[in-house]
């Protein structure tokens, strides 16, 4: 049988984007992934890599002169990037998210401004809408901003912004009052702005700081940080969309395709997972006879891989629903939450199939172990995925009269 986790349907452009992929993981970033997730350090040999690949610009129109492909295609090649590394396809995934929240929603001179450059990996984005008191209640923003003659002053503090300190371009959710009375509701006072900085910590323009990256049980190497803003003044033209009170439903259609991402990220690391899992079971004996020859381990590879199958199909899915043009928040939840609970389990059976080696950080698998709970949590928890898709079916499934 083939390897795990083929898709069907696909061009011929989109296999020769995914074997370049996976030869570049194979071969620049698995030799050096652990070393460098154990020192913290940021890859930075491995995102020049990337941008030659033109992996920043994948989804960005031609025009701007990106690649022009699909989510699909682009999920695809986080789930590879994710086998290798998980910390890597954190760094292309909040750029493209800003990217694609400006190809949608941004006015014609934020489009031809940013894409260009986000392209070509010159710009880099990030975009931040958590707060230290936030958690998944996003209408309970208090960063604010008010209106100044022909600028926005930014008044608040942010919290785990992937990229914080290496992004040039910040999209950034608060408060904007101006223009809508007290009492609108809380998702329709919100405003995105694109905020432009330097890469780097401390003040890294005026009004904006970034003190520094938080340290994290795992997802190291890419830095995560806080962002505080303090009289931080943005001109009117870097509102996205050029409009106030549409920053919340830009941001959520950024994290619905953001979601499909985790989902990829999941299906990538879990089947990392089972790579490792399988082939250690070949190589290590106990009792006369490799473990894989015994009934037990043979249980756990076969519920291991049905999961890392199942889990990509729905990714796919996800996918290739948002492609068309269609809702896909159902699909996007039942995705991102299958996957990140499917990885988990899968990264802790090749866990336990290591033995006390899977404790020891000489083993990959210890690095899995430490960067599988990432998903249970990132782009929404798995509570929140049920609300929505609890939701989502009731109003599929809604008794008449």
């Amino acid at each position: 049988m083939a390897r795990l986790a083929q898709t069907a349907g696909l061009t011929d452009v989109q296999r020769e984007i995914l074997k370049t992929v996976r030869e570049f993981v194979d071969k620049e970033i698995i030799p050096v992934a652990t070393e460098l997730e154990h020192r913290d350090e940021y890859p930075q040999a491995i995102v020049d890599g990337l941008k030659e690949l033109g992996l920043f610009g994948l989804m960005i129109p031609e025009e701007y002169g990106g690649l022009g492909e699909s989510l699909l295609t682009y999920a695809l090649c986080v789930e590879e990037i994710a086998r290798g590394w998980m910390s890597v396809s954190g760094i292309i995934n909040t750029h493209f998210i800003v990217a694609y929240m400006l190809k949608q929603h941004g006015t014609q001179e934020q489009k031809d401004h940013f894409l260009p450059r986000m392209a070509l990996g010159e710009v880099r984005g990030a975009f931040s809408m958590s707060e230290p008191a936030l958690g998944s209640d996003v209408s309970a923003i208090t960063s604010k901003a008010v209106k100044d003659g022909d600028e926005y002053v930014l008044n608040g503090q942010k919290m785990w912004l992937t990229n914080g300190g290496s992004s040039t371009l910040v999209a950034v959710l608060v408060r904007s009052d101006e223009g809508h009375p007290e009492g609108t509701a809380p998702h329709k006072s919100m405003t995105t702005f694109l905020v432009e900085k330097e890469p780097g910590f401390g003040e890294v323009r005026p009004g904006l700081t970034i003190p520094g990256k938080i340290d994290k049980m795992g997802y190291k190497g890419v830095d995560t940080t806080e962002l505080i803003m303090d009289g931080l003044r943005i001109p009117a033209n870097r509102v996205l969309g050029g409009q106030t009170g549409r920053g919340f439903y830009q941001m959520m259609d950024g994290v619905e395709v953001g979601r499909v991402n985790v989902a990829a990220r999941g299906c990538g690391v879990a089947q990392r997972a089972f790579e490792l899992g399988v082939s250690y079971a070949q190589q290590r004996h106990t009792f006369g006879k490799a473990i894989a020859e015994h009934q037990a381990i043979q249980f756990k590879l076969a519920e291991m891989a049905t999961k890392v199958e199942a889990a990509h199909a729905m990714m796919v899915n996800a996918a290739r629903k948002k492609d068309s043009g269609e809702r896909n928040d159902l699909e996007a939840g039942m995705a991102k939450y299958l996957a990140s609970e499917y990885c988990k389990e899968v990264v802790e059976d090749a866990f336990r199939i290591h033995g006390g080696y899977g404790f020891s950080k000489e083993y990959e698998i210890e690095r899995l172990y430490r960067e599988a709970p990432m998903l249970l949590i990132g782009e929404g928890t798995a509570e929140i995925q049920k609300m929505i898709i609890g939701r989502r079916l009731l109003e599929e499934y809604r008794l008449q009269g």
